[in-house]
């Protein structure tokens, strides 16, 4: 009887995945999105009904059309636990612009996520500063 037991618990061990490497991966799949230009699937990650969404979705979207978005995204805090957690992020942005590889932006800043994972995957129900991820300003 043991040994069933010891059969039966390794595997659901295995299954039960560490959430601050599933934070890690979640914002390396949001980072890769923008930089292949996928405000889709970046959108993907947050919920719908998160307060600010539309405007979150209008900003990622016209970002992606007008520049090449390259991301570094750094945890500098996470606190809680498996079904709910808080984050803030060190998130560089360099914006480049379709049009002209020559005009480019530069922005760093922290931005604070809270995070649930009603199933399987964890989603963004809070991110802050929306205006984050809006469209370059670039001067001529």
């Amino acid at each position: 009887m043991r040994r069933r037991t010891f059969l039966l618990a390794a595997p659901t061990a295995v299954l039960l995945a560490d959430p601050l490497r599933e934070i890690y991966d979640l914002f390396g799949s949001m980072a890769n999105s923008l930089a292949e230009g996928n405000a889709v699937e970046f959108l993907q990650a947050f919920d719908p009904k998160m307060s600010g969404y539309q405007e979150l979705a209008a900003n990622v979207q016209a970002l992606v059309q007008q520049a090449e978005v390259h991301s570094t995204i750094e945890i500098l805090e996470d606190t809680g636990d498996a079904r709910e957690r808080a984050v803030q992020l060190d998130w560089l942005l360099q914006l480049v612009e379709k049009q002209s590889s020559a005009n480019a932006v530069r922005r760093e800043q922290t931005v604070k996520c809270r995070l649930v994972k009603p199933k399987r995957a964890w989603r963004v129900v809070s991110f802050e500063p929306i205006g984050f991820l809006a469209p370059p300003k670039i001067r001529d």
